[in-house]
């Protein structure tokens, strides 16, 4: 089975979205991560940590408030942000880590 630290550590980027399921702006971020998917496709990963359940591994990262959201490439967090963002703005952000 693969791991979390399996699946930062890789080449490919990857996006992280730290969530709780009873938290509003994280429900708000759902079709926004599938809309930066559906542009992106194959070129970025992203994956989805429930907090209440992956307690460990948020602690790890000491996620304070959800969403937030990190980007990882070989197992290093580029960037980290607490917070829904737009579809445009996620876009943006991601966009300097593709090249």
């Amino acid at each position: 089975m693969e791991t979390f630290k399996d699946v930062i550590s890789g080449n490919q980027l990857v996006l992280v979205d730290f969530f709780a399921t009873w938290c509003q702006p994280c429900k708000m971020m759902h079709p926004i991560l599938d809309q930066v998917k559906d542009v992106l496709g194959d070129r970025i990963r992203i994956i989805k940590m429930d907090v209440d359940q992956q307690g460990d591994i948020a602690g790890e990262y000491q996620i304070r408030s959800v969403p937030t959201l990190m980007l990882f490439r070989n197992g290093e967090m580029l960037w980290r942000q607490s917070g829904a963002m737009s579809k445009a703005d996620l876009l943006a952000v991601i966009d300097p880590f593709l090249k």
